[in-house]
């Protein structure tokens, strides 16, 4: 008698390690995604109650020209092109860790998580389309409902979830990451605009020695925590400033340099981390608590007009392309491919999760902010009628689909809490908890 290999598992709970880690960033985004709705809620107040104050702070410029860098830039755009670069950044080191020692790294246990994102981007972008079709203008869009936002749709599992399945948190994570690698990429080949070829071969050969020094010096650079401000910062300030001028969009900058940092320690060296975590322990406060706040400050004021101005917002193609992106076609993309999936592979769902799991975690998936926000400046320019009717969409439609996934996986969680109390499970097992398996 043969023995048949085991049935693959859809979103199987994977490693312990992975699982601790996403409990962290759990832990770790919910302090930044408050911070991101102060920020979002003040803008809102100032730009309605004390316009003529916050975008005369918006639009006031303070910089010069640097080896024929134009750096004269409004403080809208520092926000959105410099400190969202810290962002980028974070968000390269995590891309990174996930493929070279994270779940994605094995292409089994990457395919459910990336073709899930994939959907999660193309189906939004395919009813934007739709609703948008006979309007070049508003057409240029296409790519605002299909971002995640990682630091919302993270804070929100981790204030509701605290039952939910491990499986189901680390898939979060991972889709959020897949689903940031596929917006960078939009974000580097559709908004380009103008290149610059000679700005980017300054690009390369800053990155190359930026490369280097992590590289050769890695030891050096853990061993003293002064060194990276000091030999790799200076260096990733160039080669911002060069990719601003090449005519690629600066924030790509970050993920860039993250790509150069190494994620395993040094052989033989006896260190646990990599610079990778370590510089992401030292970076992400500054980004969650700082960079990303008044990015959202700057972005997210906009005028609503009223009740009538209000409606005229959502229900126009614009709004509705945006709203009905983020709400209806993350879910339809996320759930539904990872059903195709699933059902391809001859595989089963992880018997820890139900189907209503999933669905619930995919309208999670329709809070999208940070890069939405982005988007929409870069579709229709900071500030013009079409980029204030997109992100009235965008924040109209964050809190849509935090208030239904609230409400369906805070159900989702309950019972869960309800199996755990019957079942004891509070008990170590081997040193592991066990509701790891949960």
């Amino acid at each position: 008698m043969t023995n048949r290999p085991p049935a693959p598992v859809t979103l199987a709970r994977g490693a312990y390690r992975e699982f601790r880690r996403a409990q962290e960033v759990l832990r770790s985004e919910s302090v930044g995604g408050i911070l991101l709705l102060v920020a979002a809620a003040a803008a809102m107040l100032a730009a309605n109650l004390a316009p003529e104050f916050y975008f005369g702070l918006r639009d006031a410029h303070f910089g010069t020209t640097v080896a024929g860098i134009d750096l004269d830039l409004s403080l809208g755009h520092w926000a959105a092109d410099g400190l969202l670069a810290v962002f980028f950044f974070l968000v390269g080191l995590e891309l990174k860790h996930e493929f070279v020692v994270g779940d994605l790294r094995d292409p089994q246990t990457a395919l459910v998580p990336v073709v899930a994102a994939v959907g999660g981007v193309a189906v939004p972008a395919l009813i934007y389309l739709a609703l948008t079709f006979n309007d070049a203008q508003a057409r240029s869009g296409w790519a605002i409902p299909a971002a995640t936002d990682i630091a919302f749709a993270l804070a929100v599992l981790a204030v509701i979830g605290s039952h939910l399945p491990a499986a189901l948190r680390t898939f979060l994570l991972t889709l959020a990451v897949a689903d940031d690698l596929i917006a960078i990429t939009i974000i580097a080949f559709f908004y380009t605009h103008d290149l610059r070829p000679l700005y980017l071969l300054g690009v390369v050969a800053v990155l190359a020695l930026f490369a280097l020094i992590a590289y050769r010096g890695q030891r050096f650079l853990l061993e003293h925590a002064w060194a990276p401000w000091v030999f790799l910062a200076p260096l990733g300030v160039i080669a911002w400033a060069l990719t601003l001028a090449s005519g690629i969009h600066a924030t790509v900058a970050g993920v860039l340099l993250a790509f150069c940092i190494p994620v395993r320690p040094p052989r033989s060296s006896g260190l646990e981390s990599g610079l990778s975590d370590v510089l992401e322990h030292r970076v992400h406060p500054f980004s969650a608590s700082f960079a990303v706040p008044v990015f959202a400050f700057f972005s997210a004021g906009v005028i609503v007009g009223g009740l009538d101005g209000f409606v005229a917002a959502v229900t126009s193609p614009v709004g509705l392309g945006v709203i009905l992106g983020l709400v209806v076609g993350k879910t339809i993309g996320i759930s539904g491919a990872t059903w195709l999936v699933t059902r391809l592979r001859h595989a089963s769902l992880d018997p820890d999760l139900a189907w209503i799991d999933v669905v619930g975690l995919s309208i999670l998936g329709g809070i999208g902010f940070t890069v939405s926000l982005l988007v929409s400046e870069l579709s229709f320019g900071l500030g013009s009628p079409d980029d204030n009717v997109g992100k009235v969409a965008i924040l109209t439609a964050s809190v849509l689909a935090a208030l239904i996934a609230i409400a369906v996986l805070g159900s989702r969680n309950r019972r869960y809490r309800e199996i755990e109390e019957a079942e004891n499970l509070d008990s170590d097992v081997d040193g592991v908890p066990d509701k790891f398996s949960r």
